[in-house]
């Protein structure tokens, strides 16, 4: 029966593991050794450089304003995100205490969870061409127009340096927030409803239900959140391209590492230069996704 096994689950397997090889591992290898040519993208004709792509990356100016720019957004849109996703979530769960010997959201929270949702269910396209009417720095613009009319506008939200990068962060909060009130959500109702009732007892307000009870319980949760917030900030390239002025501008104001491939690649031809961007951004993502886990991990909680 063992024997007979073994080579089941080898068969069963193959498939998956070819194409993933094929489909993903293989481009990454590629990815790699072109990032160490000289590549146009045009000819088959390139000449080996080893390193000298990515020493050039030391030279970047715009590289190094796309690094910070990214260090920002791992700041604060996972953070924000999270606490408002967080907050939301509670109430939608558990924000409406005790009802009938059982603990419930607020009034209205199925209603509440749809409206949430909606951001998800847009392309991240649509969302930008949405919020580039909503930043419009005009009348028919939805915030300057009603600046406008109390006479305190226009405000240049994509035009401003200081002011574009914490508009696109805005965006990319009101498009997640949705999905992780589902998520954590959903952790919630894993949490036994006897340990809110047994604090609700022993007189436990809301703010230590939800600091005391719920965040200790719902921590593996809020991790895995939190990788996959800094792997979208590491991926803002689609709401930039749609929503920044003059390609990741003002002045670079905007400018993120996969935009800058995108203009290597696909502007200037250098897909050697590309591709080093995109072993950096490779490495960058990995580097944060272990280091958030070894971080953040705590002894699980027992229920």
């Amino acid at each position: 029966m063992r024997r007979g096994r073994y080579p089941f689950i080898i068969g069963f397997l193959a498939a998956p593991v070819i194409l993933y090889v094929t489909f993903v591992v293989l481009p990454y290898v590629e990815a790699f050794y072109v990032a160490m040519t000289d590549w146009r993208g045009l000819s088959p004709n390139y000449n080996f450089v080893g390193l000298d792509n990515f020493a050039g990356l030391l030279d970047n100016e715009r590289f190094w304003k796309a690094l910070r720019h990214h260090g920002v957004l791992l700041l604060v849109m996972p953070l924000v995100t999270i606490l408002i996703a967080l907050v939301f979530a509670f109430l939608l769960n558990v924000g409406g205490g005790s009802k009938q010997g059982q603990m419930a959201g607020i009034w209205g929270s199925g209603f509440y969870r749809v409206v949430f949702f909606f951001p998800q269910m847009l392309a991240i396209v649509v969302i930008g061409v949405i919020f580039g009417r909503v930043f419009a720095p005009i009348d028919s613009g939805l915030i300057n127009g009603a600046l406008n009319g109390l006479g305190l506008g226009p405000v240049l939200f994509m035009a401003d340096p200081d002011l574009a990068l914490w508009s696109i962060i805005a965006v990319l909060v009101w498009q997640g927030v949705g999905f992780y009130v589902v998520l954590f959500s959903a952790g919630m109702a894993s949490i036994p409803r006897d340990i809110y009732e047994a604090a609700l007892i022993d007189g436990a307000g809301k703010v230590t239900l939800f600091f005391r009870v719920t965040l200790p319980l719902l921590w593996d949760t809020i991790q895995v959140a939190w990788v996959y917030l800094g792997i979208a900030a590491f991926d803002a390239f689609a709401i930039v391209q749609v929503l920044a002025v003059a390609d990741g501008g003002p002045d670079g104001a905007t400018t993120v590492i996969g935009l800058e491939i995108y203009q290597q690649a696909f502007r200037e031809s250098y897909f050697g230069k590309a591709s080093a961007l995109g072993v950096v951004l490779f490495f960058l993502t990995l580097t944060f996704a272990a280091l958030t886990l070894r971080v953040t991990r705590r002894e699980a909680v027992e229920l």
